[in-house]
């Protein structure tokens, strides 16, 4: 690794494995694992818990604490992978204002903050989120599910690097490594 802070955010909807595959890639790399459902207030949880979408009045102070955690580690030049479900463009473009050097109106690729889409069909998702709740594993329930894939939006001039979700870890984290790597 170069003297430079790198952040890979591993974004998708709930279930797509956003912590699994981000601890893995953190341990493969050496860098920092952040799961960003531990930057959500406890208010969120509730509400997410009970079924209510976020609106982004609550999102904003979330994604601004990730935003300010991850300028932070740059700024020390350490390199991170962070668990963010990142549905939409303007949420992401305040994760890559973490990176001082960023301009908005500049090209994507120079950002140290680069973004992997773990793509997965929404029958997929729906039945790793049933069996998590039946594990008790996580708070939010299959019911939003819906709504985060309503709010997902990809622009292709962002250079999203875009991995199939429905392979093994492995296979994942393999194709993650290969296609991030290769951009760096």
């Amino acid at each position: 690794m170069n003297s430079n802070a790198m952040v890979i955010v591993l974004m998708g909807v709930c279930g797509s494995g956003k912590s699994t595959i981000g601890e893995m890639l953190g341990k493969a790399l050496d860098f920092t694992f952040l799961d960003a459902d531990h930057f959500h207030p406890i208010s969120n949880k509730e509400k997410m818990s009970k079924g209510i979408p976020l609106s982004d009045e609550d999102r904003m102070p979330w994604l601004e604490k990730i935003r300010d955690t991850l300028r932070e580690n740059i700024a020390s030049k350490r390199s991170v992978v962070v668990g963010c479900s990142a549905l939409q463009k303007h949420y992401r473009e305040i994760l890559r204002s973490s990176d001082p050097n960023y301009e908005k109106m500049g090209i994507t690729m120079k950002c140290v903050v680069k973004f992997v889409l773990l793509d997965a069909p929404a029958e997929v998702i729906a039945l790793r989120l049933e069996k998590r709740a039946k594990e008790g594993n996580h708070f939010m329930p299959s019911a939003l599910l819906k709504s985060q894939l309503d709010l997902l939006q990809i622009d292709d001039s962002e250079g999203i690097v875009k991995v199939d979700a429905t392979q093994t870890p492995q296979a994942i984290l393999s194709n993650i490594l290969n296609l991030v790597l290769t951009q760096h």
